[in-house]
């Protein structure tokens, strides 16, 4: 074998240090560094008060677009039919495709509004309803997805303006896509002026492989991951030993034939590491530890483990399942929750672009009886105002 052309990092899950060795590897402090904190918040307070003006400034400064107006960075319908004409017949088609199979997946998320009467004919209901306005900053199929309005801003100037309006960009109701450490911060400065789907950190994999696929195809698998960022994170877990060195071996071999590769050497080098677990119980464990926002089960049987994973933003099952199929084409969105959020939140769906109101109404009867209780509930947190208003819906009692 010639020599590494990267060197990963090799951990065991009995090791005694491996708590320490596993928090370290997983640690992402980007979002929270000073320095860009300290840009993001000249900027998000520069385009709040300056709008439009800033959001030019910092375009020319960050993105090159010296010579730009607002009217230039916003691209009409038609030009977003010409984009769409002039890529060839095979990208059409694959677009096409992968939309359709998107739609077909989340119209199965589409939650309707409901309701049921009591015995008394009170009403209880949940409306849904869809907000008014979101700003998802990926547009690359906008055309075949019928987007209406699209702007050519990026980073931490595009949430921004996004979240307070400019004189050209709409305030929006909620900000969904991920991004760079800059909108990354960003979002978290201006959550609650606007609702977030989340704060995304750097894509990441996991793949728990019990030995017997392809070691060339586990090595791409993760690439697929490290060729994002030189943050981005892959990690395999196997109890097989001589199968962890076969990847090894695949990727010293493959890695340099990658155009990407210069992105991969240092995602690999600082964030990615073979785990080495005992079984696949203990596999399990550790990844639900991890909660990867990808998690590849290229075993026998993954629908056997599936019951027991708790914590992961998107699954992909068997050996033929690679994770790339996820980010294309396969339906689901591809927006997922990172950094071990996956342990509370979930990938992004229909549901994030709709917003519940409870529905209650009560027949004078319903009310009646509701509002004893309420008001003994209101009396001992001493809130009496709660407690009468309740109370003048009590009914008399009949002779």
């Amino acid at each position: 074998m010639s020599a590494s052309v990267v060197t990963i990092k090799k951990l065991n899950a009995n090791s005694d240090n491996f708590d320490a060795e596993l928090d370290a590897l997983l640690a992402w402090e980007a979002v929270s560094d000073a320095r860009v904190a300290n840009v993001v918040d000249e900027i998000v307070t520069a385009v709040k008060q300056e709008g439009d003006a800033a959001v030019l400034l910092y375009s020319q400064r960050f993105d090159g677009l010296t010579d730009a107006s607002m009217s230039e960075l916003e691209v009409s319908p038609s030009m977003l039919q010409e984009a769409l004409v002039s890529i060839t017949d095979e990208q059409r088609e694959a677009l096409e495709l992968a939309a359709e199979r998107i739609r077909l997946y989340h119209q199965h998320q589409v939650q309707d509004s409901w309701s049921y009467e009591e015995a008394d004919g009170t009403v209880l209901g949940q409306q849904v309803t869809a907000m008014d306005r979101v700003g998802n900053m990926v547009f690359a199929a906008a055309a075949i997805a019928g987007v209406n309005r699209v702007f050519t801003v990026g980073g931490a100037q595009a949430i921004a303006a996004l979240a307070y309006g400019t004189e050209t960009i709409p305030k929006v109701d909620k900000i969904v896509g991920p991004g760079n450490i800059y909108v990354a911060t960003a979002k978290r400065k201006v959550f609650g002026e606007v609702g977030l789907d989340m704060i995304a950190g750097p894509s990441e994999i996991l793949v728990v492989c019990d030995g017997k696929t392809d070691p060339d195809w586990i090595a791409m698998d993760l690439f697929s991951q490290a060729e994002h960022d030189e943050d981005a994170q892959a990690i395999l877990i196997s109890e097989d030993v001589s199968f962890l060195r076969a990847v090894d071996e695949s990727i010293q071999r493959l890695l340099p034939s990658l155009e990407r590769k210069n992105i991969v050497i240092p995602s690999l080098r600082d964030r990615a590491a073979f785990i080495q677990v005992d079984d696949i119980e203990q596999a399990i464990a550790v990844t639900n530890r991890i909660a990867p926002e990808h998690l590849e089960l290229s075993v026998e049987d993954p629908q056997a483990l599936l019951p027991k994973i708790r914590h992961a933003g998107a699954i992909f099952m068997g050996r033929h399942t690679p994770e790339a199929l996820g980010d294309y084409c396969a339906g689901p969105n591809h927006v997922r929750p990172t950094s071990g959020t996956a342990r509370f939140s979930s990938p992004l769906g229909v549901y994030d672009f709709q917003k519940r109101s409870s529905l209650i109404f009560c027949s004078p009867q319903g009310a009646s009886e509701l509002s004893k209780t309420a008001s003994v509930l209101a009396r001992g947190e001493s809130l009496t105002a709660h407690a009468r208003s309740a109370e003048y819906r009590i009914l008399p009692a009949k002779l």
